[in-house]
């Protein structure tokens, strides 16, 4: 149904005008979900010498796309590495089925790629420093989790410190290539295998916003 102007039925207005909506039109499109932000937050953790954050109600089966943000994330080991894994149907996947490439680009100056066709995860934070001044920050993106038909494909930009005392990011993205149902994401440290000893991790869902 079209949504318009509370003025649409005017004598004088001969241009449909969608910018003001009636209290009828708010209703119906909070209703269905499309009308108070693009987001939702589906759940905020927060580590406190926690050894997983594990996201297993993502509300796959509404969103196509999910935005997870992490704020102030260390490791309780020096040097560590963070890594995603999925949960297909409520099992969480370990096998060296990922594929990831990062572009890694350190303030010392250097460049370096992160890169395999055969992970056990998704790298996503690398070699990040207990240091407080540098903890790891950035977003990651989920696309097709909840479609059993279609790979579940990720990209990332995340920005951390290393145990060099060197700013560093990535940027880049990664996949599962298997077409499943994923409902659950883990995020967990394995080089060090340290706990998140701080974080802040929101798991959003991006609507999908219909103008008519």
């Amino acid at each position: 149904m079209p949504f318009g102007y509370t003025g649409q039925n005017q004598p004088k207005q001969t241009v449909s005008n969608s910018g003001v909506f009636s209290i009828t039109d708010v209703a119906e499109l909070q209703s269905q979900g499309k009308l108070g932000g693009s987001l939702e937050l589906i759940e905020e953790i927060v580590a406190s010498d926690t050894a997983t954050i594990d996201f297993t109600s993502i509300k796959e089966n509404v969103y196509d796309v999910h935005l997870l943000q992490f704020f102030n994330a260390q490791s309780s080991a020096n040097n560590d590495v963070a890594g995603i894994r999925l949960y297909e149907s409520g099992t969480l996947e370990t096998a060296s089925v990922y594929q990831y490439a990062l572009q890694s680009v350190n303030a010392d100056p250097s460049f370096t790629e992160v890169r395999t066709t055969s992970d056990t995860k998704i790298r996503f934070v690398g070699g990040y420093s207990t240091n407080f001044n540098f903890t790891g920050n950035g977003y990651v993106y989920f696309y097709n989790l909840g479609n059993s038909s279609k790979y579940s494909f990720c990209t990332i930009h995340t920005t951390f410190g290393t145990d060099g005392n060197d700013y560093n990011s990535h940027f880049g993205g990664g996949v599962l290539p298997q077409a499943s149902t994923v409902d659950g994401i883990r995020l967990f440290n394995y080089f060090a295998s340290g706990n998140f000893s701080e974080g802040t991790f929101k798991l959003y869902g991006v609507k999908q916003i219909w103008v008519t």
